[in-house]
């Protein structure tokens, strides 16, 4: 299992923190994700053999979220 943390721009909420986590739990590979509000950040453990960073990334974008 790998761990990052991701500084994503944007969210604001309870709706934003829900949002966030459920798009990146939901994918496949994605053991947790986890959003510090207070922070601006997620943090993802993930099995780099079946999702790429870059995939995580993407499904935040598509929430509506900058990751920097």
């Amino acid at each position: 299992m790998e761990k990052q943390i991701l500084k994503v721009g944007g969210m604001s909420c309870g709706h934003c923190k829900k949002a966030v986590e459920n798009a990146v739990g939901n994918l496949n590979g994605v053991q947790a994700a986890v959003v510090d509000l207070e922070q601006a950040t997620v943090e993802v453990q993930f099995d780099a053999n079946i999702v790429t960073l870059g995939e995580i990334k993407e499904v935040i974008d598509d929430q509506g979220y900058d990751v920097e």
